[in-house]
């Protein structure tokens, strides 16, 4: 059975990353974020979105454990602050629904959602550059960088929570997930 770890970065939804994955037939335990690289034994890691990049333990040890990871909100701005890109505070702020453009459909996590799909995002900080390797895979009026991938290196991320019944598409980005994990 296909196992994925969620990292807790103390965010008020990551409970709900867990449910979503385990609904979906998988394996999923949620860890603190100070575990021991060396003790996770996952096909599939989600960094879970959080209050404040000051509370992500030892997250970025985890983008070299060679399995896929998918940050979602703190997480994306993890994947990119550690990997050359660049965070900072959002124009737009708290909780939104929000229009997101989907800008490759041959991205392995996106690809197959709607052009245009309605998501539940904090914009409160946000990814203002994208790091080297990485591709630029959703927008909105509110955010320019929604989501990023690195298919090369399996690193995924989403600036809204996809775990909510607010976003329209979440369910299928984490079975786009799930098959990349197995893969």
């Amino acid at each position: 059975m296909t196992r994925i770890v969620v990292i807790d970065n103390h965010g008020q939804f990551t409970h709900l990353e867990q449910r979503a994955l385990r609904d979906l037939g998988v394996e999923s335990e949620l860890i603190s974020n100070d575990t021991d690289p060396a003790d996770i034994d996952a096909d599939g890691i989600v960094l879970s979105g959080g209050p404040d990049m000051d509370r992500i333990g030892r997250s970025a040890d985890y983008l070299d454990l060679d399995v896929p990871v998918l940050g979602i909100c703190l997480g994306m701005q993890i994947l990119a602050n550690e990997l050359g890109g660049r965070v900072g505070g959002g124009e737009y702020g708290g909780y939104a629904d929000v229009d997101v453009e989907i800008l490759d459909e041959d991205d392995p996590l996106l690809g197959s959602l709607a052009p245009e799909t309605r998501v539940w995002a904090s914009h409160a900080d946000e990814v203002k550059e994208v790091p080297e390797g990485f591709t630029h895979t959703a927008t909105s009026d509110v955010c320019d960088i929604e989501a990023i991938s690195n298919t090369d290196r399996d690193l995924y991320g989403v600036q809204w929570h996809p775990e909510v019944a607010h976003t329209d598409e979440g369910e299928e980005v984490f079975e786009n997930f799930i098959a990349l994990c197995e893969q």
